[in-house]
């Protein structure tokens, strides 16, 4: 590095110079250590219902929570989306598997009146 004597006079400058440096120095070490924004992002259910293709209503939405067809959080008492799984269940072609259809049994025995 080359010396530079600075007089009086340079001292403004030569802080507007070092004030500069620091700034772009700590907003590279921000940008290496903080993980990048894209990758975690949560959404309410009135983002998802804004960030989805077809502009679901709210019931909609929480129909598929209820039939566990949407990946979902539940985070206390609110529901909670995580955008790399609604992409991915967005770019999916899977059907979600169906429940099976509940069976009743229809007792044939005569109940006995007392």
């Amino acid at each position: 590095m080359a010396e530079k004597t600075i007089t009086f006079n340079d001292v403004p400058e030569a802080m507007t110079y070092l004030i500069e440096k620091f700034d772009r120095l700590e907003n590279l070490i921000e940008s290496a250590v903080s993980p990048k924004t894209d990758e975690v992002q949560w959404m309410d259910i009135d983002a998802l219902c804004e960030y989805l293709p077809d502009k679901p209503a709210k019931q909609t939405v929480y129909g598929w929570v209820c039939k566990k067809t949407i990946p979902f959080h539940k985070k206390g008492k609110k529901l909670q989306f995580l955008k790399s799984e609604i992409d991915r269940w967005l770019l999916s072609d899977e059907a979600p598997p169906e429940a099976p259809p509940e069976v009743f049994r229809i007792s044939t025995r005569r109940r006995k009146n007392y």
